[in-house]
C-alpha cells in the first residue's frame, strides 16, 4: 500500500503504510491518501452474505494493505479489533439504523481505535530498534475515549488527549479523564478546532518531533480510516442476508459528519466496489461541507456548540481527503471536481431544535427506538434525501453513539428515563483526572517537552 500527501497531487513522493501510520501527517501539512484503491473481486460481493464481519474485514484490509502485514498477523489483528457487532435495526422498509456503538466505549470509533492500536503494536514488535510512540489526539467527544481504551496499556505507547473544556457531555468527559496508566487527558480552554489546530502544530514542530516520537489516532491517521470502511461492507452483507433483499434497489448511507473521517471510510468502500448509490453528509449547523457542496466555496469558520457535539467542527481536516478522492477524476478542474463530488455526496444540515424533534419523532413513531443527537441528524438527512430520491432504496443511518452518552438531551426529547449501560454506570463513581491548559500551542509544547 503506497500513499501520497494531499498537498502533493503530482505524487512526487509516496510512502509505505507503516510510515504513514507512525508519522500520521506528511511534512507538507497534507494528509496521507492511498495512491490506488484496488477493486475487490466480483465473487466477494456475490457471496458476501456468507462471510462473518471478521472475514469481511480481513478481506478488505488485506486487499488494501497488501503484504506489509503478513496474512496471519493481519487476521489476528482483525479478530482482536473487530470482536463486537454492528447490527442493522429496520425502522421501516427504507429507513434502517446501522448500530456502530456496541464496542467498549459505546461509540463507532472503537472499531478504528482498536484496529490502529493493534497495527501499531505489531509494527513495534517487529522492529527491535523502534522508539516509544507518543499518540497525540484532539477529540470533540468520542474519539478520545475510543483511543484511550484501544491503546490502554499497549507497551511502548503513551497517549495524550486534548478535549475542549465544557464542550463534551459529562459521560464523555468521564470516559476521557478516568483511564489513567499510559493515558493523559488535557482540558483545553477553547473549542475542538483549537484542539485540532494545536495537534497539527505539534506534528509540524521540529523540536517536538526530535524529542518525542509523535503520532496521531485521529482520522488524520490513515489507519483509522481503513477499518471505518469495514462496516459499510458488513452492512451490505446484512442486507443481502434478508430473504426479501432486492439487488435493484439503491443503497444509501447517511453519515453524521463532523471531521468527515467516517464519510471517507464510505468512499474507500465505494472505490473498492461496494455498490453505494449516494452518501448523505448530515451535519448540524457547522455546515462547512454542505455549504461547499451547494456553492463550491470551502469557507472554514469558528465552530458553534450544538447538541451533537462530536460534529462541532468548523474546519474539517478530512476535507482535503474528500477532494483527493476526486481530483484525479477531474483533471484538477475545480468545476468538474465539485460536479464529481456531488454525484456521490449530498449535504444536509439541521438545527438543535430539529435534532430534538427527530429524537422525539423516532421514539414515538418507531416502537420506542432511541437515538443519540448525532444519529438523529443522520436520520433527518436520510429522511429528507429519500423524499427527493423518488425511488425504492435501502437507506442506512450510521448510529454513531449509544443514546445514554447524551442522557439529558435524550430524556428531555423522549420524556422517558434512559437506563445507563453497565460500562457507563461504572464511570459515575470514578474521579476525574486531567490537566488544564490554554489554547496556546506554546503551552502545549512546554507540557509535552516535560514528558520527553
Amino acid at each position: 500500500m503506497q500513499l501520497f500527501s494531499t498537498n502533493d497531487i503530482a505524487r512526487k513522493r509516496e510512502v509505505s503504510f507503516r510510515e504513514a501510520v507512525f508519522k500520521s501527517m506528511p511534512d507538507d501539512n497534507g494528509l496521507y491518501m492511498p495512491a490506488f484503491f484496488p477493486k475487490l473481486p466480483h465473487g466477494f460481493f456475490e457471496h458476501i452474505e456468507k462471510f462473518t464481519f471478521q472475514e469481511i474485514a480481513f478481506e478488505v484490509a488485506q486487499t488494501l494493505i497488501g503484504d506489509e502485514i503478513p496474512a496471519l498477523a493481519l487476521r489476528q489483528i482483525v479478530e482482536e479489533a473487530i470482536n463486537f457487532n454492528a447490527p442493522i435495526v429496520p425502522l421501516d422498509k427504507q429507513l434502517h439504523v446501522l448500530e456502530l456503538f456496541h464496542g467498549p466505549t459505546l461509540a463507532f470509533k472503537d472499531f478504528g481505535a482498536r484496529f490502529m492500536a493493534r497495527v501499531m503494536s505489531w509494527f513495534l514488535q517487529e522492529d527491535a530498534s523502534a522508539r516509544e510512540i507518543h499518540i497525540l489526539v484532539a477529540t470533540s467527544g468520542d474519539t478520545g475515549s475510543a483511543v484511550a481504551q484501544g491503546f490502554l496499556n499497549v507497551p511502548g505507547i503513551q497517549v495524550t488527549l486534548l478535549y475542549p473544556k465544557g464542550k463534551v457531555s459529562q459521560l464523555q468527559e468521564k470516559q476521557l479523564t478516568t483511564v489513567g496508566n499510559n493515558v493523559t487527558a488535557l482540558e483545553i480552554e477553547g473549542t475542538f478546532d483549537d484542539c485540532q489546530r494545536m495537534v497539527k502544530q505539534a506534528f509540524l514542530d521540529q523540536e517536538l518531533n526530535q524529542r518525542l516520537n509523535l503520532s496521531s489516532a485521529n482520522s488524520i491517521n490513515i489507519s483509522r480510516l481503513v477499518p471505518q470502511s469495514f462496516y459499510y461492507f458488513n452492512a451490505y452483507a446484512q442486507l443481502k442476508r434478508d430473504i426479501s433483499f432486492n439487488p435493484k434497489r439503491a443503497i444509501l448511507f447517511s453519515v453524521p459528519s463532523g471531521n468527515f473521517g467516517n464519510l471517507c471510510g464510505g468512499l474507500i468502500a465505494k472505490r473498492m466496489g461496494l455498490p453505494i448509490r449516494q452518501i448523505i453528509a448530515s451535519t448540524n449547523v457547522n455546515d462547512i461541507v454542505p455549504s461547499y457542496l451547494d456553492t463550491g466555496s470551502f469557507e472554514p469558520k469558528p465552530s458553534v456548540r450544538t447538541l451533537s457535539n462530536a460534529m462541532d467542527v468548523g474546519n474539517p481536516s478530512n476535507f482535503a481527503r474528500l477532494q483527493a478522492f476526486y481530483k484525479s477524476d477531474s483533471n484538477s478542474d475545480e468545476s468538474n471536481l465539485l460536479a464529481n463530488i456531488q454525484k456521490d455526496i449530498t449535504g444536509k444540515r439541521y438545527t438543535d431544535a430539529e435534532t430534538r424533534e427527530a429524537i422525539r419523532e423516532v421514539y414515538q413513531q418507531h416502537r420506542g427506538y432511541v437515538m443519540c443527537p448525532h444519529t438523529a441528524v443522520g436520520y433527518l438527512g436520510l429522511k429528507e434525501y429519500l423524499k427527493e430520491f423518488h425511488r425504492p432504496a435501502y437507506g442506512l443511518i450510521l448510529a454513531t453513539a449509544h443514546p445514554a452518552k447524551f442522557i439529558d438531551v435524550v430524556e428531555e426529547a423522549t420524556d422517558e428515563k434512559v437506563v445507563l449501560p453497565p460500562a457507563l454506570q461504572a464511570l459515575l463513581v470514578k474521579k476525574k483526572q486531567s490537566v488544564s491548559l490554554s489554547n496556546h500551542f506554546e503551552e502545549l509544547k512546554t507540557y509535552l517537552l516535560t514528558k520527553a
